[in-house]
């Protein structure tokens, strides 16, 4: 166990947000995803898992440690539903509230058509499993920087 380390985020996802550099994004996935598939063209070429949890408690975990990119480019999208593009559902809410609770600043989620957001989880880092049964449990986020104060000044 580690402290202040939330206890969703296991060694193998904590290795990989911790390898990614800004800019990099991560594929967070529900339990319907071709995660296997996908996941062979990513930088890391395996899924890896957050099993038993929902989407939003996976985002919750990941953006305790992870930056998402700056609000001047979008840095997070959502897989959009096939019959209603501009629908959100509870899913989808649910991470949209995990992203604000992490960044207060953080612009909505864009939507990406499903088979555009494949295309784009194939060019990620990585694929991260959730145990998410909800259909449309599916975002992509965008790394950002940990800025200096935060992280260099306490070690130095």
């Amino acid at each position: 166990m580690l402290m202040n380390v939330d206890p969703a985020l296991n060694a193998d996802v904590l290795h990989a947000l911790r390898s990614m550099g800004h800019g990099d994004r991560i594929a967070l996935v529900d339990a319907n995803f071709p995660a296997d598939t996908i996941a062979r063209n990513t930088r890391l070429g395996l899924p890896l898992h957050i099993a038993n949890v929902s989407a939003a408690r996976a985002a919750r975990a990941i953006l305790s440690v992870m930056p998402l990119d700056t609000p001047l480019q979008p840095s997070a999208a959502r897989m959009a539903p096939e019959a209603k593009a501009g629908e959100l559902p509870d899913v989808q809410r649910e991470v949209q509230a995990e992203i604000a609770r992490a960044d207060g600043d953080a612009p909505k989620m864009y939507a990406i058509e499903r088979f555009a957001f494949y295309e784009e989880a194939r060019r990620a880092y990585c694929i991260i499993v959730t145990g998410e049964a909800r259909l449309y449990g599916c975002f992509l986020f965008t790394k950002g920087v940990v800025p200096p104060a935060s992280h260099w000044d306490e070690a130095m």
